[in-house]
Parts: C-alpha cells; sequence; structure tokens
C-alpha cells in the first residue's frame, strides 16, 4: 500500500517540475503597464478581478511574464506562480519567484531585469536560458 502511495507521489511531483526555457520580452519590464493588455487581465482568473491594475502592482515584479500554461484570456493559467532555477557555468544556482500574466508559444518570457539577475548582466545578450520550472503556490507569488 505504501508503494501505491509513494509512486502516486512521485508522478505527482514530476508534473510539476521540468526543464524549460527563460526569456525575455522588454514589455515585462515596465511598472506602468496595464494589465488590460494581457491574457490574464479579466474573467474569473483574471489578475484586475483580484485587485490588480498594473504590471507593477504584481508583488513578483519585475519577475512577471508568458508562461506555457496561459493558453487564451481568462486561462486557468493565469496567476500561477513558479520557481525559476537557472543554474550557472559554475554551478550556481539562482532561482526568481514568477507570476504567469500572459500567452506564450512556449517556455517562459519574463523581463530583462529578471533575466540579467539570473545571468549575471548577460540577459539581454544570451536571450534565452535553460531553467527549472516548479509550479509553487500562489502565495508565494502574494496572490
Amino acid at each position: 500500500m505504501s508503494f501505491f502511495f509513494a509512486t502516486i507521489f512521485t508522478s505527482v511531483l514530476l508534473a510539476v517540475t521540468k526543464a524549460d526555457t527563460l526569456g525575455y520580452d522588454d514589455a515585462y519590464g515596465n511598472a506602468g503597464a496595464s494589465l488590460q493588455d494581457v491574457a490574464c487581465s479579466t474573467g474569473s482568473n483574471g489578475l484586475i478581478t483580484k485587485g490588480f491594475n498594473t504590471f507593477g502592482d504584481l508583488p513578483t515584479f519585475p519577475a512577471i511574464g508568458s508562461a506555457y500554461v496561459v493558453d487564451d484570456w481568462n486561462s486557468a493559467g493565469c496567476g500561477t506562480c513558479w520557481n525559476l532555477e537557472y543554474t550557472n557555468s559554475t554551478g550556481q544556482k539562482l532561482s526568481i519567484t514568477f507570476t504567469a500574466i500572459d500567452v506564450s508559444g512556449g517556455g517562459f518570457y519574463t523581463s530583462v531585469n529578471s533575466l540579467d539577475y539570473l545571468t549575471g548582466g548577460n540577459g539581454e545578450q544570451w536571450g534565452v536560458i535553460d531553467v527549472t520550472a516548479t509550479e509553487v503556490d500562489a502565495s508565494a507569488c502574494g496572490l
């Protein structure tokens, strides 16, 4: 019986952590940008509905952006919270707590400031990095 529960628990853990990519989009670094301009604006899953109006109102700003789990307006993936961990060439691990607010074509996109934090200032130069993405409780993002 304990083997059965251990197998289920392991499967659940594997489902929430995955290797992915993180790039940047300058739009996500604008604190004054309106949440009306992203997929997670209004509706039952929207962030305006939860009392946030601009990108800068979100507690994790500038670690916000698009994520593969947001597939359309009012998606169930809106407002999901992620730990995005990058391991540099010396083995040092750095992470950001990221809020999903928009549709991505795959992977994650955030502000260049967030990418710079993870890469030691190389975000714009490198453009895209490999990360380990783990969905965490929304409370970790202040939601």
